[in-house]
């Protein structure tokens, strides 16, 4: 068991222990020190901080002194962190010296990749298997974290894999730590392509490891790849563009290029055209990589013919809301509205849950919220009423709380899938501010983030000088659209309306027209009267993709429940489980050896 330490931690325990503080820069200051009070007279100020990038604090009255580490800080004041179990990749034998055999060589050659090649990148076969070919994947400190292998007899007909991977390893590119500097990256798709580019004398070739669809190691690499000066993508030439480069062109902070297709010769990729036209016409169409040019404007006939019914999207799971908008689908802006306290928080907060079971990736942006709160209140949405603990307080009310083991299964469902903003992040005036917008895109390049919430337009606007309030919400919504439409992903953005207003219409959302016109769905999330069936209900008032309302009488009927923050609606079940309740089972054993010649030290 281990703690990680998380920043947004501290700002819980601040709260625990009631404190005042400020943040400068990426020091958190209090007050005064919880230790020592500011001395007998209290008038010492701001003397203890924590760095909020370590966790490390220090208190600098002479008099007191005391420092640690932020896990130390908590055990001395009775606030209990989350010990979990941190999720790690299979760590793999270190060999000292790869043996590069025969067998490897005489296939590598029949591709046009000599020897020397061969044995620079530790390309190896399996013992007894010369049929098997291994690639082993180093990270950028020359250690082995990975291995591929792939079947050179490979027969469809006979075989049912081409190409796998050795079991719960890191997924990272081939061939990092032969590149020699940072000036440019060439990326392929297959390892033989990669090998085949660095045939040609060309520095820094390396591919990804499982195909064109796989960006599972974009992450694992990221601060690595972001050094390079430019990225040329040397892909796979499909159906009349190439993979790797739209994705790579959004995410990758740096200078993205690609090989023009004229450089393919009409070949489909690196090791084809080293085959048919040699080494020359690799070193041309890598030095005349160019920034892909951007076309405005297309045939109306040349654009791709969608059936809207089948977008890609997430489910929202309450049958009646996915029959009328079809759940929350990519490229959309969904505002979703109600009035203060009637819960919109808490459902959007739903709509998390169901995105994280469905194996998407969330970032949220609390503005009202502490992010420890809407931690919580996700996770009493995930556990639900057969994992809460119930109880009384001090004044009979009934109170609900969850095990620590709860919490750590939950954790670690949702660890590295669910981001959340930073809200204790305060800039000092002099200090470069990064918009909420930059912060976003940020996210989805960086993690492959496909549902964005906004709690709400209001804060996510404060800080924001220099245009009036109307202009700026206009221009924040438009950005949003940008972003759901560039990179295929859905935002939820939660607004408040106006005061008073009786029977809801997409007009009395508060602020600018453009917040409503620029949406492509607006929900109105209210409670009930008493004397209605339900306690809360949901109003679909605009609905651009399918044209279908829940307005009126037609408003879908929900129910909220107190003990577990759930809203759901008759046809779903109030005791569904969500699947971090069974995924976590006794941890996969390896043996400790790989089925491939090596030396060990």
């Amino acid at each position: 068991m281990a703690y990680e330490y998380n920043s947004s931690d501290v700002y819980g325990f601040v709260a625990h222990i009631g404190a005042a503080t400020k943040r400068k820069g990426n020091e958190l200051f209090f007050k005064y020190c919880p230790y020592c009070k500011g001395g007998s007279d209290g008038r010492d100020k701001d003397t203890l901080s924590i760095n909020l990038d370590t966790g490390a604090f220090k208190c600098f009255r002479s008099s007191c002194g005391r420092q640690g580490h932020f896990v130390e800080l908590c055990r001395d004041f009775d606030y209990k962190l989350v010990f979990e179990e941190i999720k790690q990749y299979r760590p793999l034998p270190q060999p000292a010296q790869i043996i590069t055999k025969d067998s490897a060589v005489r296939y590598l050659e029949s591709r046009g990749i000599s020897k020397a090649i061969a044995e620079r990148y530790r390309i190896t076969t399996q013992k007894g298997r010369d049929n098997i070919l291994v690639f082993p994947f180093y990270d950028e400190n020359n250690i082995l974290v990975s291995a591929k292998y792939r079947k050179t007899d490979f027969d469809k007909t006979r075989d049912s894999c081409k190409e796998w991977f050795e079991k719960g390893t890191k997924p990272i590119l081939f061939g990092m730590p032969q590149c020699e500097d940072f000036d440019r990256l060439i990326i392929t798709e297959g390892q033989i392509d990669s090998l085949s580019v660095a045939e040609c004398g060309i520095n820094n070739a390396v591919s990804v490891p499982n195909g064109a669809m796989g960006f599972t190691w974009l992450s694992n690499v990221w601060s690595w790849i972001n050094k390079f000066k430019s990225v040329i993508v040397f892909g796979d030439w499909e159906n009349g563009k190439m993979t790797l480069l739209d994705t790579l062109q959004k995410r990758l902070k740096c200078k993205v290029l690609a090989v023009r297709q004229q450089d393919y010769l009409g070949e489909k990729d690196a090791n084809a055209i080293l085959l048919k036209y040699g080494k020359g016409a690799i070193i041309k169409a890598v030095n005349g990589a160019e920034i892909p040019k951007l076309v405005n404007v297309k045939e109306l006939s040349a654009v791709e013919a969608v059936n809207i019914n089948e977008l890609p999207r997430i489910k929202t799971n309450i049958p009646e809301i996915d029959r009328v908008i079809g759940g929350l689908i990519m490229g959309q802006v969904i505002l979703l509205t109600g009035k203060r306290g009637n819960g919109k928080s808490t459902f959007m907060s739903q709509l998390v849950a169901e995105a994280l079971e469905q194996g998407e990736s969330v970032f949220i942006y609390s503005g009202e919220l502490a992010n420890y709160h809407f931690k919580r209140w996700l996770d009493y949405q995930l556990a639900g009423e057969s994992s809460l603990q119930e109880g009384v307080n001090e004044y009979g009310n009934k109170i609900y709380t969850l095990s620590d083991d709860t919490i750590k299964l939950i954790n670690n469902w949702y660890k590295g899938r669910a981001f959340i903003y930073d809200n204790g992040y305060i800039n000092e005036p002099e200090e470069e501010t990064e918009s909420l917008i930059d912060t976003v895109e940020k996210v989805i390049r960086q993690h492959g983030t496909r549902l964005i919430c906004i709690d709400n337009l209001m804060t996510a606007l404060e800080g924001v000088a220099g245009i009036d309030l109307y202009r700026g919400q206009s221009e924040f919504v438009g950005n949003l659209k940008r972003l759901a439409v560039r990179y295929n992903v859905a935002v939820i953005l939660v607004a408040h309306p106006r005061k008073n207003q009786a029977d809801f219409c997409n007009d009395d959302v508060a602020g600018s027209a453009d917040i409503t016109n620029k949406a492509d769905v607006v929900l109105n999330y209210e409670r009930c009267k008493e004397s209605e069936p339900c306690n809360s209900k949901l109003s679909v008032t605009k609905n651009r993709l399918f044209g279908r309302y829940a307005t009126g009488d037609k408003a879908i009927n929900l129910f909220y429940s107190d003990s577990t923050k759930r809203i759901s609606s008759t046809s779903v079940p109030a005791n569904k489980k969500y699947s971090w309740v069974h995924v976590f089972g006794e941890p996969t054993k390896y043996e400790d050896s790989l089925p491939w010649e090596w030396l060990s030290e």
